[in-house]
């Protein structure tokens, strides 16, 4: 790949057709994330915004997942390290609107696991095809924290309040189908298809009028710009709560492997 994606050593790219990059996480952990990648993906957007040579963008996960989400490293990192947290949660918000304010529509492809920072460029994705077995899911109250990142500006949008109050609330995995059901991704497809489906829409879209594609995108993402303040609210509530008691048991209890016993105080 050439230079303009030097600094994003931890992702992979190819051009797999005229006009489309496509982006892989291929990482240990079924592609958890660590603080590297995560900065690497929130920043990737602009670079592809730039690529003269790219129309579409497709992202996928290497393997048997798209992500499992933000590594224990890094979550250890940003309860304990006041500096780290503040780095991470700019990224947070440069993440969904670099993906927002990208020119080039993006297509994720979703199978297996899909979690965290991941699942934030996933769902943001213009176009976004789930296997049918795959594992949706915002773990956000899981881990002790408030549903930030995408959730609160995208999923009400997408599925409807009650849906997206159930699921964020609860963190239920959400299959592919069941996810396509609802409105929460825009296809649904055998497993096995799933890669093929994606990179079939990315050259439609790379074969189309890129001046109408990409201005069409814009003014759709206006209902994710008028919305900001509400993405605001639940990512600044998400970072205050990686300084309490709950987060860090939340943590515990995934490394232990057995429910969370949360203690933190309410604001009663």
């Amino acid at each position: 790949m050439d230079d303009r994606y030097a600094d994003f050593g931890d992702l992979t790219f190819d051009r797999p057709s005229d006009g489309v990059l496509r982006i892989t996480l291929d990482g240990p952990g079924l592609n958890a994330v660590d603080a590297a990648v995560h900065r690497q993906l929130a920043d990737v957007w602009r670079a592809v915004d730039r690529d003269p040579d790219a129309r579409v963008a497709v992202l996928r996960g290497a393997g048997k997942a798209f992500s499992a989400g933000g590594s224990f490293e890094l979550l250890d990192g940003m309860i304990q390290d006041y500096a780290m947290r503040t780095r991470v949660l700019r990224e947070a918000r440069d993440l969904v609107f670099n993906v927002i304010d990208c020119s080039k529509p993006i297509v994720s492809a979703l199978h297996g696991p899909a979690v965290g920072a991941g699942l934030v460029a996933g769902l943001l994705a213009d176009v976004s095809i789930a296997g049918r077995s795959a594992r949706i899911i915002d773990g956000h109250t899981r881990l002790g924290v408030a549903a930030g990142d995408h959730a609160a500006v995208c999923w009400p949008l997408l599925c409807g309040m009650a849906k997206a109050k159930y699921y964020l609330l609860t963190c239920e995995p959400l299959s592919g189908e069941e996810a396509e059901r609802i409105g929460l991704v825009s296809l649904c497809v055998d497993d096995d298809e799933v890669q093929d489906r994606a990179l079939a829409v990315a050259e439609q879209l790379a074969g189309g009028a890129q001046s109408a594609i990409r201005w069409t995108k814009h003014a759709l993402n206006n209902w994710y710009r008028d919305h900001s303040s509400i993405f605001d609210a639940s990512w600044g509530l998400e970072f205050y709560g990686f300084g309490g008691p709950d987060v860090a048991e939340g943590l515990a209890s995934h490394l232990e492997k057995r429910p969370p016993d949360f203690t933190g105080p309410t604001s009663e």
